[in-house]
């Protein structure tokens, strides 16, 4: 995507809590990297899911072999994405779970 390397932008990276993340390689990797911060997400967050499942769909629909020539085309191209997604996609989320125990 050429031009789009900010300068001196930082990245932050959302990581689950799998050890490998927390590696000491990884650490020091990470911690060399000063405009790299590495944020993980609290245990057990099965919320993260439902993102990672719209990302994959993001990636298969979007992402995956695009050619922008700019940082703007690019920018334009994923927020009309959303806007579209949104529009006739998206499905709220309806909890099913009453608060009582499993029986089986």
């Amino acid at each position: 995507m050429g031009g789009l390397g900010c300068g001196r932008a930082k990245l932050n990276v959302i990581a689950d809590n799998l050890t490998v993340h927390k590696h000491k390689m990884v650490r020091e990797w990470i911690e060399s990297k000063s405009r790299m911060t590495l944020h993980f997400t609290p245990a057990y967050s099965l919320w993260l899911n439902q993102i990672e499942i719209w990302f994959n769909i993001l990636t298969k629909d979007v992402l995956r072999g695009g050619v922008w020539k700019s940082k703007k085309q690019f920018t334009d191209q994923l927020m009309e994405y959303v806007k579209t997604y949104n529009a006739g996609r998206a499905k709220s989320f309806q909890w099913t779970y009453s608060g009582k125990p499993l029986i089986i």
